[in-house]
């Protein structure tokens, strides 16, 4: 029997699970077109799964993050439950790396600084944009958009209110590494 995958034992797992899962997302850089695509799974007022995607910006020693605008949905569930789940899969390593523990906003200092980081337009786009919100027609974003655009010219743009950073305290991983035969690795 060959095995395309790599094996996944315990002995080579590093002691600290974010810095495995740093490890394993350097590896998957330039497999995939965004290595820090993860899907974040919380539930619904009346207690029903509630998933999306959204892009893990931070990885750290204690926390992983991630940003998004505060009047969102999943920022409502999140208000109401702090317990979430974060999935992370690269199908060319076949790696899935499953993340569950508590969620809270970021310092304000945290999100100003990122905020700052981001390209011009991404930040109007965080003053345009009422997610999650009903729209009357897409035109109705362009016309915000570039209202802002115009009222922004020339100068720094600082974060909304709105809008921010959230992390999660992992109190759970789990490391799987697929392999042939549907023999997979698992390590949590």
């Amino acid at each position: 029997m060959t095995n395309q995958w790599t094996a996944l034992d315990v002995a080579n797992v590093d002691p600290s699970p974010l810095r495995q899962f740093a490890s394993w997302m350097n590896d998957a850089r330039g497999l995939v077109s965004d290595v820090s695509a993860i899907a974040l799974a919380t539930t619904t007022l009346d207690r029903r799964p509630s998933a999306r995607m959204v892009l893990l910006r931070y990885v750290g020693e204690r926390t992983l993050g991630w940003y998004s605008n505060y009047d969102s949905r999943k920022a409502h569930e999140i208000d109401h439950n702090v317990h979430a789940a974060l999935l992370w899969y690269v199908e060319p390593l076949g790696r899935q790396v499953r993340i569950e523990g508590a969620v809270s906003k970021m310092s304000a200092t945290s999100s100003d600084e990122y905020f700052a980081t981001r390209p011009r337009a991404h930040q109007i786009s965080a003053h345009a944009s009422a997610q999650s919100q009903e729209l009357a027609s897409r035109r109705e974003l362009e016309d915000r958009v570039r209202e802002l655009t115009e009222k922004f010219e020339g100068h720094v743009i600082a974060r909304p209110a709105h809008w921010g950073g959230y992390e999660l305290t992992p109190q759970y991983f789990e490391f799987w590494q697929h392999r042939d035969d549907r023999l997979h690795d698992r390590v949590s």
